[in-house]
C-alpha cells in the first residue's frame, strides 16, 4: 500500500500542536507515516543544523553571527539549548504517542550538508578540511545511533522506524559549488569515494539500531547511484526537480526493492491546490512514464510535499497532509 508522510519542517513554535497535527493527519494507519516535526520558527537551535548539532556526539559547537561553528572544546550555551529543546520535544512525543503503534520517522541533517553549513573553530566551513569533515561525520554517526535508540525506547508501540538523512547540499558539495567564507571562491568538490564513506558511516549507524535509512533532498542533482551504494534503503525527492536521467535512476531504485518518497505537492500555499484525484492522476502518469506497475510498487511508494513546510500556513499543512493520505489510499487500490 502507498503511504504519505511529511518531509520534516512545519510552521509555528508549539511542538505539542505540531505533533497533534502530524499524528492526526498521518496517524500511522495503512496510509499514514507520522514523524517528529521540526519547527525552525523557534530559532537556530531548532533549525536543521541546530537539530543535528544537538544529536552529534562529543563535538562542541556554538552560534556565531555567521552561523554555527565548532568550538574545538565543550559546547556553548546555544548547543546546550538545542539539546535541551530536542529532549523536550521527545518528551512531548512520548506523551502524545501513548497507546499508538506503527511506523515512525525521524529526520536529521546529513554529514555533507553539515560540512557545508558549519564552520571550523578557526573559520570557514568544515568542508574545507578533510580531517574536520571526517570527524564531524563520525560524530554524527555515533550520536545518531544513540538518538535512534533513545526514540525507540520512548515509543512503546513502535513497529518500524525510518530515519531520513537530509542532504540538500550534497549535490553542491559534489559539484564544487559551495561558496567559501569570503564568497569569492568555491570549495573544491569532494571525491565520490569520500562522499560515499561519510554517508555509509551515518547510514550504517541507523541500520545498526534496527532502523531503515533514507536520504532526502529537494534540491536538483541528487546522486541516486551514490546513495544506493552507500546503503540508503530509501530516497526522498522533489518530483519536479528530476531530470530525465534521474527519473530513470529513481525508477531503478524502487524496482530494486528500495522505498521512494515522491514530493508531489507544493510545500507552500498554492493559489489553487490540487484535488486528491488530480494528485493521484499525476502519480499514475509518472509511474506510466517510467514503466512501473502501480500494483507492484505500491508498498515501496510514499507521497510527500515537495519539501519542508515551514513557510506554509497551518491550514495548508493540514490540507496537504490530508490530500497526500487520500491520494495514497486511491493509489493503493
Amino acid at each position: 500500500m502507498v503511504t504519505a508522510t511529511g518531509v520534516g519542517s512545519y510552521p509555528g513554535e508549539d511542538m505539542h500542536e505540531a505533533l497533534r497535527v502530524v499524528l492526526g493527519e498521518l496517524p500511522g494507519d495503512r496510509h499514514g507515516l507520522p514523524h517528529l516535526p521540526e519547527l525552525p520558527a523557534r530559532g537556530a537551535v531548532a533549525g536543521m543544523t541546530g537539530r543535528a548539532l544537538a544529536v552529534v556526539a562529543e563535538l562542541g559547537a556554538d552560534l556565531q553571527p555567521a552561523g554555527w561553528r565548532l568550538t574545538g572544546g565543550g559546547g556553548g550555551v546555544d548547543q546546550r539549548r538545542a539539546r535541551s529543546l530536542l529532549a523536550q520535544d521527545l518528551d512531548a512525543l512520548e506523551e502524545q504517542t501513548q497507546g499508538w503503534s506503527g511506523t515512525f520517522k525521524l529526520q536529521v541533517a546529513g554529514p555533507w550538508t553539515l560540512a557545508a553549513t558549519v564552520e571550523r573553530p578557526r573559520g570557514d566551513k568544515v568542508l574545507a578540511d578533510v580531517g574536520a569533515r571526517r570527524e564531524l561525520a563520525q560524530a554524527l554517526a555515533e550520536g545518531l545511533g544513540e538518538h535512534v535508540a533513545d526514540v525507540r525506547r520512548r515509543l512503546g508501540g513502535l513497529e518500524r522506524m525510518v530515519v531520513q538523512v537530509d542532504e540538500p547540499a550534497l549535490a553542491a558539495v559534489l559539484a564544487g559549488q559551495v561558496p567559501t567564507a569570503s564568497g569569492f571562491h568555491r570549495h573544491r568538490s569532494v571525491d565520490l569515494p569520500e562522499a560515499a564513506a561519510a554517508l555509509e558511516w551515518v547510514l550504517e549507524a541507523v541500520g545498526e539500531q534496527g532502523a531503515e535509512p533514507w536520504v532526502h533532498s529537494c534540491a536538483a542533482g541528487l546522486p541516486v547511484g551514490l546513495l544506493r551504494g552507500a546503503g540508503a534503503r530509501g530516497i526522498s525527492v522533489d518530483l519536479a526537480q528530476l531530470t530525465a536521467a534521474e527519473h530513470d535512476a529513481v525508477a531503478e531504485m524502487i524496482e530494486s526493492g528500495a522505498t521512494v518518497a515522491l514530493g508531489v505537492l507544493p510545500a507552500v500555499d498554492p493559489p489553487v491546490g490540487p484535488t486528491d484525484t488530480q494528485l493521484t492522476e499525476s502519480v499514475l502518469r509518472w509511474l506510466d512514464m517510467v514503466g512501473l506497475d502501480p500494483a507492484e510498487v505500491a508498498d515501496r511508494l510514499v507521497l510527500t510535499p515537495a519539501c519542508g513546510m515551514a513557510g506554509a500556513s497551518p491550514a495548508w499543512v493540514r490540507q496537504a497532509l490530508t490530500l497526500l493520505r487520500t491520494a495514497a489510499g486511491h493509489l493503493s487500490g
